[in-house]
């Protein structure tokens, strides 16, 4: 596709970040000194010793050691407006992956995998993709995430401190997976066209042969996942879910798809779009109002069996409670008559 495409002076990470990384972002930072003590806590690893690590054992990537792949990371760092450019390096290893890392000054990291299986548009997705954490900020809290995740397997031994530390954990996991789903929508603003990003989707789920593959037969795979089969399928999604830092690949692919088509990405490319400038002003309650709202709106379009089963249950649980009210107000039957208060239904029933 042609390389000219819509830049965003100014943006946001608002812009494109999922309600409820967005909510959780901005209730941590709310807090007090909260990130200066994750900073002091986990400053231990140190972004000087992993970048020390990297320099030594990777490809810092530059104008003269993958230009190619550097003149598409650079593109994409302009057209999100991304500065300071983070540094890039590219691993030898097979497993295909990419990762923000670092506390005060993250840089990126691209495994040679990746290279191999992706074409210039798909990498570039991911490397914005990475480069959307960057914005966002998300990658202190990932750090976080990764050290607590090794000291959770340690406190388990201790029963409550294990569990409370595991409680924790998982909230922030969920997080985690949400704000994945923000770094594809700014994967998708910088490439500006959804098929790279479907492409790339598909990719890590089955490899190298999309001309083998259909993104409607994908998405296909993602709507039966969702619905499942019984309520124990619902059980089993959950407990697959423990400890994944990423949603499944189908699940990604379904979302994205769905905020390709929405308004804001449709604004966003219009030149409507959140500025940073306004980000002080972001408000504590209307972003967790927000996030609250996504999360209702995905419980109620839910046609997951485990999610069915927990709305009929609450349903009987809300019917049981209101008959319950109203024997009290109007009072049992002692005479076997028949009550002239209107029941509930509504006007012009009688009971």
């Amino acid at each position: 596709m042609t390389t000219e495409r819509v830049h965003f002076p100014g943006l946001s990470p608002r812009a494109y970040e999922h309600p409820a990384d967005r909510a959780a972002l901005v209730a941590l930072r709310k807090i007090p000194g909260f990130d200066f003590a994750i900073r002091k806590v986990f400053g231990f690893v140190g972004d000087r010793s992993l970048r020390l690590a990297f320099l030594a054992s990777a490809v810092r990537v530059n104008e003269r050691q993958f230009p190619d792949v550097h003149a598409r990371y650079i593109q994409a760092c302009t057209i999100l407006d991304v500065h300071p450019v983070p540094e890039l390096y590219i691993a030898q290893t097979p497993i295909v992956n990419a990762g923000a890392i670092g506390i005060d000054k993250p840089f990126i990291v691209i495994n040679s995998g990746t290279l191999l299986l992706m074409d210039d548009d798909e990498l570039q997705f991911i490397l914005a993709h990475e480069l959307g954490h960057v914005l966002s900020e998300h990658v202190l809290y990932k750090t976080m995430i990764r050290l607590m995740m090794r000291m959770t397997i340690i406190a388990l031994s201790v029963p409550l401190g294990g569990a409370a530390l595991f409680a924790i954990l998982a909230g922030l996991l969920e997080w985690d997976r949400k704000s994945e789903l923000s770094a594809d929508r700014a994967g998708l603003l910088a490439i500006q066209d959804p098929d790279v990003a479907f492409r790339a989707h598909m990719k890590l789920a089955g490899g190298g042969h999309t001309g083998q593959m259909s993104v409607e037969e994908f998405l296909a795979q993602a709507e039966e996942y969702k619905a499942g089969g019984s309520v124990v399928d619902g059980v089993v999604k959950l407990l697959n879910l423990l400890g994944r830092t990423h949603p499944f690949p189908v699940l990604r692919l379904a979302e994205l798809k769905e905020w390709s088509e929405g308004e804001d990405y449709a604004a966003a490319l219009a030149g409507n779009y959140a500025h940073r400038e306004e980000d002080p002003k972001t408000g504590l309650f209307t972003e967790i109002a927000r996030g609250g709202e996504s999360y209702k709106e995905d419980f109620e379009k839910s046609p997951d069996p485990l999610v069915g089963f927990v709305k009929d249950l609450r349903r009987e649980v809300k019917g049981a409670g209101s008959s319950f009210a109203n024997f009290f107000r109007r009072g049992p039957k002692d005479d076997g008559s028949k009550d002239d208060a209107p029941d509930d239904d509504g006007p012009g029933f009688e009971a």
